[in-house]
């Protein structure tokens, strides 16, 4: 089957579109014609040999897919062939098609296009799961968003209008910012001014913000230490900085704050043992809720652009330049 295919760890841009292998049916599984792949910053990672998981070589990347089931396995009777669905995959998903286990494939709600259901998958599961399962976000607090202009932050800052919290977003252009304050955040700061915290402070008369969504690390994120109320809670949930920041206790102890860990592959099976099974009443619990803020429009999935297969160098242009604004998506079938 075609598809993008990483033999070596290498940038994102030096791969090269190639065939692999048609994957083997197996029991409890379907198989999915791929129509739409989310691409996003981790997946450079992943292909440069950079991320804690590395897949066997040769691979294609990509783990976001929606498209359409071809063939169910005989023990498998919540799915049909022709169902429309979603599914978060190890790997393989810049391909034609894969076989995926049936325990981790969700219908696309209705009236959601294509593109719109790769980040429901990954940015909107890693935003809810993180601020409601995680953090217990509540009514009246308020949420500080980094890296806002993403697909996670984007998603991060609707999910937290929709509990009833008040939203400080940082981005980097005018363009995300706007989109920002469309989406309903209460204050957005330009993430060129690195020095965040008296901004927010200021914002937040003196007092700092209940909980504080980190996907940068590096110096955001002890700066952010220093803007967390009496009680706060920061989430970490990724180092797209490239540094992995070390964390002094004390501060913990002196605002009694907690600094808590979310990582949303852990619950499709991307930990070194495998907790997809024993973990799907979380994922369909994340999986329900947002399908719920979708039927109420209370999320609005931003889909920066689609490239066919063959563009995929463009793709990663929109992606490492910091010019997509929300998500963009490789179309294996094209």
């Amino acid at each position: 089957m075609r598809a993008l295919v990483c033999d070596d760890w290498k940038a994102f841009d030096a791969l090269e579109i190639g065939d692999l292998p048609v994957p083997e049916m197996r029991a409890g599984a379907v198989r999915i014609r791929i129509d739409v792949c989310g691409i996003s910053f981790a997946t450079g990672l992943v292909v440069s040999g950079k991320y804690q998981r590395k897949p066997p070589r040769p691979f294609a990347p990509g783990t976001e897919i929606v498209g359409v089931i071809t063939e169910c396995a005989d023990d498998v009777d919540r799915f049909r062939v022709g169902d429309r669905v979603m599914a978060f995959i190890d790997w393989g998903g810049a391909a034609e098609q894969a076989v995926v286990w049936a325990g981790q494939v969700y219908p696309v709600p209705d009236g959601m296009a294509d593109a719109e259901a790769t980040p429901l998958l990954s940015s909107y599961g890693t935003s809810y799961g993180a601020l409601i399962e995680r953090a217990e976000l509540k009514v009246g607090q308020t949420v500080l968003v980094h890296g806002a202009g993403g697909g996670v932050g984007l998603a991060a800052v609707e999910i937290a209008k929709d509990r009833g919290a008040t939203v400080i977003a940082r981005a980097g252009t005018e363009e995300k910012r706007d989109w920002l304050r469309s989406r309903g955040a209460d204050h957005v700061l330009d993430s060129r001014e690195t020095d965040f915290r008296t901004a927010v402070l200021d914002l937040t008369d003196g007092r700092g913000v209940d909980v504080i969504y980190d996907q940068l690390g590096g110096d955001v994120f002890h700066q952010s230490l220093r803007c967390l109320d009496l009680g706060g809670r920061l989430l970490t949930i990724g180092y797209a900085s490239g540094d992995i920041p070390q964390l002094g206790i004390n501060l913990l102890l002196l605002k009694n704050a907690t600094v808590m860990g979310f990582n949303w592959g852990t619950y499709w099976g991307w930990t070194p043992v495998d907790e997809r099974v024993r973990l799907t009443p979380e994922r369909d619990r994340v999986m329900a809720g947002l399908n719920d803020l979708w039927s109420r429009g209370a999320i609005n999935p931003k889909i920066h652009a689609t490239y066919p297969l063959s563009e995929y160098k463009a793709l990663w242009a929109d992606i490492s330049e910091r010019r997509a604004v929300g998500r963009v998506a490789l179309l294996p079938q094209v």
